[in-house]
């Protein structure tokens, strides 16, 4: 009798096991969402929502390897890029640190923590929210924007840095979510 109960235990141990590497733990499975599209990069992928449009190389910073805009009324509203090689780093925490140099002096750092990213068992979050500067296209000087960038290194130790600004109120928690569930560093 013993041994059966050992044997059930076990087994219901392995099955235990075994269903928690199973669905969607919404840490970072790399899903996306019918209708997305997505920016391509040969360190990460990440998709963004219906109502952004991919820029070419010409439109796009010379520092993003891609990048999407969501315009309203003539203005971006929210913009995603993605950086790689920005820094020289050995971390996820060396290469959050490099990319919050690049937030704009003023903004209001909320802080870093883990993330956890498909393809990648090291990547940092950073959280901050600045106003506008008016310039650029975007929105009128002072408006309120919240901002979150994932860093890390790819398999080649690489850095990457995925920037996420959204004028306050036009990108809703629930597609940031999906957008970071979305990422697959390579």
């Amino acid at each position: 009798m013993k041994t059966r109960r050992a044997c059930l235990a076990a087994a219901a141990l392995l099955t235990a096991v075994a269903l928690t590497g199973c669905g969607s733990s919404g840490s970072g499975g790399a899903s996306v969402p019918d209708g997305w599209g997505t920016l391509k990069t040969k360190g990460v992928d990440v998709s963004y929502p219906k109502g952004y449009e991919e820029q070419s190389a010409a439109e796009r910073g010379k520092h993003n390897a891609a990048a999407a805009v969501r315009t309203q009324d003539g203005k971006k509203v929210s913009v995603i890029t993605v950086q790689l090689g920005f820094t020289e780093a050995n971390s996820a925490e060396q290469a959050a640190i490099a990319a919050e140099a690049g937030i704009q002096l003023g903004a209001d750092v909320k802080g870093q923590k883990d993330v956890e990213l498909a393809g990648t068992d090291e990547a940092k979050r950073i959280d901050f929210t600045f106003e506008a500067t008016g310039e650029d296209g975007g929105p009128a000087k002072g408006t309120p924007i919240q901002g979150v960038i994932l860093a890390g290194l790819d398999s080649k130790d690489t850095t990457f840095a995925i920037r996420i600004d959204a004028r306050q109120g036009t990108l809703p928690d629930g597609d940031l979510d999906r957008i970071i569930d979305s990422v697959e560093v390579h």
